[in-house]
């Protein structure tokens, strides 16, 4: 734990400062230190003894769908919601052997138990090539019984904070920043990977949602595939024009479904959301993936999305369960017309209910929406109202 390691160290944009390390049994961990942050330049060595990295997952096929199952049984045997001196995201004690070895600002390592990788399409900076990649978007495009393909691609994990609870939206304008540096970041480099063709952050927040840890934290996949709904996304762009997403925000912006406007970013509840709470967050220009926002973009983001989400926890006197997601274009395909935007659902359709999908929308897709677009608009809309602008 005394021990000074050297990690490679480069400055980002916003003063953010990355620095790169491994863990002992050699996954990726990068720190990305917050700007004027008191944390010195050494990060501790990893000296716990760890088995090796399982084998990768393998994808199976579901001809009926097309759709790429991955079996990954590594999973099923994951931390429970641990108590605070055992959780694995804090930084390590002498009496917690947790993931990360010294104290952070946020913190970004590869998963242990992931459903994809860690080998990839090819040998590439330590990851193993795998036995069986996908060849192409063709390859995984065509059916047939009994197709199998190896899980190629990489699972992240992202700390937003030491602390052993909170979410994203508990944290500082500066902290937050700092994470949406992190995952431009991530993004650019997990897309230049081989084999992946996606890139997806998200946030899970609380239990009725299935997170098995408190600690505020986030993911990031990189997929062998191009997922399902952004498959159905590029169906309606090839459809409609390129010009789709545009077209939406000029529509959204003109309802009363609007929450909360800035100079780059609009969030407005969809008109056709399904959720009881949804809400989108969309950037004014067109945009593929938060690599390629803007200095300005990252910095608006920063305190508007934490007051939208703060106006979320506001509704309920308790804190909303949410799926944060952050759709982005695939790396090869749809860029031009694919944009970025943040698609934030809850279940909670009231303090003590949640919505369930039973046999008519789990089963087959149909949906049925218990409040309106509008009536949802309105009550976030009011929430939001009531946050103070996040400043600090």
């Amino acid at each position: 734990m005394e021990n000074a390691a050297e990690p490679r160290t480069e400055t980002l944009r916003g003063g953010v400062v990355k620095r790169t390390t491994t863990l002992a049994d050699g996954r990726e961990l990068l720190y990305f230190d917050d700007p004027g942050t008191t944390l010195g330049p050494d990060r501790g060595i990893d000296a716990r003894t760890l088995d090796p990295r399982g084998e990768t997952a393998t994808m199976r096929l579901d001809v009926l769908t097309g759709d790429w199952i991955t079996v990954a049984a590594n999973r099923q045997n994951r931390v429970m919601m641990p108590s605070a001196d055992a959780d694995p995201l804090a930084p390590q004690t002498p009496t917690n052997p947790s993931e990360v070895p010294s104290q952070y600002d946020v913190a970004v390592f590869e998963n242990r138990s992931p459903a994809f990788g860690p080998a990839l399409a090819a040998a590439h900076d330590g990851a193993p090539p795998a036995v069986d990649p996908p060849r192409g978007l063709d390859d995984l495009a065509t059916l047939g019984l009994g197709r199998t393909r190896t899980s190629v691609g990489r699972c992240e994990v992202v700390c937003f904070s030491p602390e052993h609870t909170g979410s994203f939206g508990t944290q500082s304008v500066t902290r937050a920043r700092t994470v949406i540096e992190a995952w431009a970041d991530r993004t650019a480099a997990l897309s230049a990977l081989p084999g992946i063709e996606q890139v997806f952050p998200f946030e899970n927040r609380g239990e009725a949602i299935g997170v098995t840890l408190p600690h505020p934290h986030g993911q990031i996949y990189a997929y062998p595939y191009v997922t399902p709904r952004t498959t159905r996304v590029l169906e309606s762009i090839e459809q409609t024009g390129v010009d789709l997403f545009s077209r939406i925000l000029d529509f959204e912006q003109g309802s009363e479904r609007v929450v909360l406007r800035g100079e780059h970013w609009t969030a407005f509840v969809p008109f056709a959301a399904r959720w009881p709470l949804e809400v989108h967050l969309m950037p004014h220009r067109h945009v593929a993936d938060l690599a390629g926002t803007t200095d300005a973009e990252r910095d608006e983001l920063a305190p508007l999305y934490l007051r939208l989400l703060r106006g979320v926890d506001a509704l309920y006197e308790t804190p909303t369960p949410y799926i944060a997601a952050w759709h982005q274009a695939p790396v090869r395909r749809g860029r031009d017309g694919v944009r970025l935007h943040l698609q934030l659902t809850s279940p909670r359709r009231a303090a003590d209910k949640l919505k369930f999908l039973a046999g008519s929308e789990a089963a087959m897709g149909a949906w049925a929406a218990e409040v309106t677009p509008e009536q949802g608009a309105a009550r976030l809309r009011d929430a939001v109202e009531s946050i103070p602008e996040a400043t600090a």
